[in-house]
């Protein structure tokens, strides 16, 4: 009940979110997979978040883990923290908290100090999903036109193609569109400018490094 909750939730909150419900399976899907942070429980069956973790650690990766559990004993946090986790939360917690230790684990993945992403020409502000462009006033986006334009100003003159954005867009089982990265593009394109975001044909969309 409760990973439903939260995978509605984050999908709400602009994260394509993909939930597996025991050890192994959490395994299989990170060595197949790129995911820019873990929600991991200690409880799951077949194998423990901690014995994830370990194999997680071990193998090299070195995904950000937010890890939610029931244990809130002093020494299970700190096995948690001490076998690679990034931070803690315990159950129950708020969904507003939840979010913003995500993007605090994710900041210091991308070395990314500040709660807003820009590449000197447009800024784009985490927490609210408000975008702006110099001189102009904040445009609120939608919660696809933030997943994605956040993905372009990660890296500003990077490009990434269709398939990279739809990876950010959609999780497991969710129906990807044909046409759903273009039209966001188009939508992002009339709220902040034409020259946001530049199309490379036949490779993807980047947002200009501004010198």
């Amino acid at each position: 009940m409760i990973g439903q909750v939260v995978q509605d939730a984050l999908r709400d909150a602009s994260c394509a979110a993909d939930w597996v419900e025991d050890g192994q399976l959490a395994l299989s899907a990170l060595a197949t997979e790129h995911y820019d942070v873990v929600l991991l429980d200690l409880g799951l069956p077949r194998q423990s978040g901690l014995s994830v973790l370990a194999s997680l650690r071990a193998g090299g990766n070195l995904v950000p883990v937010l890890i939610l559990t029931a244990r809130d004993a002093l020494e299970d946090r700190i096995a948690g923290l001490d076998a690679g986790a990034d931070d803690y939360l315990v159950k129950p917690f708020e969904m507003a908290e939840l979010l913003a230790r995500m993007r605090a684990v994710w900041r210091r993945k991308e070395g990314i100090a500040s709660p807003v992403l820009s590449n000197g020409a447009v800024t784009l502000e985490l927490a609210t999903k408000q975008a702006t462009v110099a001189e102009g006033e904040p445009q609120q986006l939608t919660n696809r036109e933030f997943a994605l334009l956040q993905a372009l100003l990660v890296r500003p003159g990077a490009i990434l193609s269709k398939a990279e954005l739809e990876e950010r867009l959609y999780g497991w089982g969710e129906e990807v569109e044909s046409n759903a990265v273009e039209f966001l593009i188009y939508g992002l394109r009339k709220k902040l400018g034409a020259s946001v975001i530049r199309n490379v044909r036949g490779l993807g969309w980047l947002v200009p490094r501004q010198p």
